[in-house]
């Protein structure tokens, strides 16, 4: 998508749309949003809707930020403790790693 044949008011109504749709746990749309808009909100110069736009932007950064520590912090707890979980963590594996833990 161009975002440069796209009207001020339809690049609003996209990134709130992507900034909404990361709260269904999709934190892709919050990284798509803070680079599509990343430019149309801090770069170019001011124009009616480019505040909302750079909240939008922002609050998306900030989505990500939070949504990338928390997997990490469970990624590397699951990694850790796995093999002391036992019966728990194999529930909650896809594939039982094989192999001594």
């Amino acid at each position: 998508m161009n975002l440069e044949r796209v009207s001020n008011e339809e690049k609003l109504g996209l990134c709130r749309k992507y900034y909404l749709g990361g709260f269904a746990f999709l934190p892709f749309l919050w990284l798509v949003n803070v680079v599509w808009f990343f430019r149309d909100a801090f770069v170019k110069p001011a124009y009616t809707e480019q505040l909302q736009i750079k909240t939008y932007v922002k609050r998306s950064g900030l989505g990500l930020a939070v949504w990338v520590a928390v997997l990490t912090t469970w990624i590397t707890i699951y990694q850790h403790y796995r093999s002391q979980w036992g019966e728990v963590a194999d529930y909650l594996s896809f594939t039982i790693p094989l192999g001594i833990p």
